[in-house]
């Protein structure tokens, strides 16, 4: 499948810290499939960020989503049950910080947008936390 043309992959995960693994090796999987490997590297700190965010702090399920949209952008995003909002994240500071509670802040360092949005299907409710990572 050329670059020029839209794709979607949504991959459905329990709660489980070893989901996090999967889900970084399956993004490489589609993106060195879909000829995109220049994004890789980056792309898998973003979906680590964001299903470990999804599976560590809410107690059900989870998904990672992603897509291309020509002509060169890909977006990563993981839904989760829970409808609280993300943490907003801080900034980057002294060296002395906890290694816990920076991950929306690698987000927004590394994507060149990001957001969230709050969830609501059929009774449930959730939050979808994205971001966006431009090929050009």
């Amino acid at each position: 499948m050329p670059e020029n043309e839209p794709w979607e992959y949504s991959l459905y995960i329990p709660n489980d810290l070893r989901a996090v693994t999967i889900s970084r090796r399956t993004l490489r999987l589609l993106l060195t499939m879909h000829g995109l490997i220049r994004l890789v590297d980056v792309a898998e700190l973003l979906a680590t960020e964001l299903v470990s965010n999804a599976v560590r702090h809410t107690k059900g399920p989870a998904a990672l989503r992603i897509r291309w949209s020509p002509p060169g952008t890909l977006r990563i995003g993981a839904w989760d049950a829970d409808p609280e909002p993300p943490e907003p994240p801080a900034a980057f500071g002294m060296a002395e910080e906890p290694e816990e509670g920076r991950g929306l802040a690698l987000v927004r360092a590394c994507a060149d947008v990001w957001g969230w949005l709050p969830l609501s299907r059929h009774g449930n409710r959730g939050k979808y936390v994205w971001c966006e990572l431009a090929a050009a």
